[in-house]
């Protein structure tokens, strides 16, 4: 078994603070985005797994939920516990570390949880088109599920208000007060269907 510790390069005694900035780094150098095109891009994959797997057993571990029988790594259909990784970071607004976690798992496996939890990425960065799209999916893939047809309702309502949707990966013609508040009313929305609370007055 890997120790998760030799995985990012810090020792077993290291903070919290110098766990989270070999994570950062080594989420960084292995990114997705940086091997696109190249022979590199599905060892770079497995790399970046190993490194989320690796941080998300040490956080486990110092929760105090973690196993002691060592690091059993990360399954190929996205575990629950690395969703709930993930959902935490969105949480939290670490939504590049939620990016490469979902990057990180196999497109093979890419289920409705995976659709929505990419969505709240989106809508954490304003893309609400995308949101939309991946939301879409989620219910389709899924369509009990409460929750995902919440979200989907929340962001049909916010983009009708909105007179319609940002183009693909850009933004509305105008911005102003009242675009900034919805922005963040509508990442709200998401975290509370979550269990999160971004603004925590409403």
């Amino acid at each position: 078994m890997t120790d998760p510790y030799k995985v990012l390069g810090v020792s077993p005694s290291a903070s919290d603070d110098e766990i989270k900035k070999a994570y950062r780094n080594l989420a960084k150098k292995y990114h997705p985005d940086r091997y696109k095109d190249s022979d590199l891009a599905d060892l770079a994959s497995e790399k970046m797994a190993e490194v989320n797997a690796a941080y998300d057993e040490i956080q486990k571990m110092r929760a105090g939920g973690g196993s002691s029988g060592g690091y059993s790594g990360f399954n190929s259909t996205g575990s629950n516990d690395t969703y709930t990784a993930i959902r935490n970071h969105i949480n939290m607004g670490n939504t590049e570390v939620a990016y490469s976690m979902l990057q990180s798992i196999p497109a093979t496996d890419r289920g409705a949880e995976w659709q929505f939890l990419m969505g709240c990425v989106c809508v954490r960065r304003g893309n609400i088109f995308d949101a939309q799209s991946y939301f879409d999916t989620a219910c389709s893939m899924d369509p009990n599920n409460a929750e995902y047809r919440n979200m989907r309702e929340r962001l049909r309502t916010y983009g009708t208000n909105r007179g319609g949707y940002a183009p693909y990966g850009g933004s509305m013609t105008t911005c102003n007060a009242c675009d900034i508040c919805n922005s963040l009313i509508c990442a709200d929305c998401c975290c509370e269907c979550m269990g999160g609370d971004l603004i925590g007055c409403c």
